[in-house]
């Protein structure tokens, strides 16, 4: 049976890419946008055109409140579609960068970063646990900034650091469903991730590059093959893990 992986901000950066990337190895994916509707549609064609089912649904992952109506609208797609009562694969992917000081933080910045990157992880998989099948994968977006350190982005290591924690548990916890769940933790990629600084700004990439034992910032293509590959079979023994994808940085 086909597998159904379901990419939240899967209409662009690396959520995009993992989107494609499942599609490529004969997986059919439903992403989510928050805001860019075109451009969610736009790599639903991409997968579509690659011989694969693709959907597209609304979701905000910091609005806790739409996550009931969101699983609804989702277990729709999934009869209409799939003529199924449930998915196989998610993929807590969207989320945003907010750069700033420790000092110069504001509360605002803060409960934006963990209403999207942590609450909404936590209770968008509380509310999709229904969902999904025994059997299935869940992998958690992380960042390598969890374990080395640049300044500005405390809060938002942070808050990736909090959902490594929660990683490890929900594998605990959802191990007799036989869920395999794992943290990846890219480092600095070229995206249009924190207003694109690591790919339009050739200082700050350099600096990246710099700290990277391969030489170079990542692109969007070193992460989501990757994503693709840990959900397959293969892998079905990595399990509560966090997988630095980073090409050596700050080693």
């Amino acid at each position: 049976m086909t597998k159904i992986a379901l990419v939240t901000g899967g209409s662009r950066g690396l959520g995009r890419n993992t989107a494609l990337s499942i599609a490529r190895r004969g997986g059919d994916v439903i992403l989510t946008y928050r805001n860019g509707a075109a451009d969610a549609e736009a790599t639903a064609a991409e997968i579509r055109a690659a011989g694969r089912k693709a959907a597209v649904l609304q979701l905000d992952t910091g609005d806790v409140a739409a996550f009931a109506g969101f699983a609804e609208q989702l277990r729709t797609v999934l009869r209409e579609t799939w003529g199924r009562e449930t998915f196989d694969h998610l993929v807590n992917n969207a989320g945003h960068g907010d750069h700033a000081l420790i000092g110069q933080t504001t509360e605002a910045q803060f409960d934006g970063l963990v209403n999207v990157h942590f609450k909404g992880v936590y209770f968008l998989t509380q509310a999709l646990l229904p969902l999904i099948a025994d059997g299935g994968r869940i992998v958690n977006l992380s960042s390598g900034l969890t374990r080395t350190t640049f300044p500005g982005y405390a809060a938002y290591a942070a808050v990736k650091g909090a959902v490594e924690v929660l990683t490890r548990y929900m594998a605990r916890e959802l191990g007799g469903r036989g869920i395999a769940v794992n943290t990846v933790a890219p480092g600095a990629i070229e995206t249009d991730f924190g207003g694109g600084a690591v790919r339009d700004n050739p200082e700050v990439n350099q600096i990246f590059a710099g700290m990277t034992a391969l030489g170079r910032a990542g692109l969007p293509d070193d992460i989501g093959p990757m994503i693709a590959s840990l959900l397959s079979e293969e892998n079905r023994w990595v399990n509560a893990q966090r997988i630095e994808v980073s090409g050596g940085q700050g080693i």
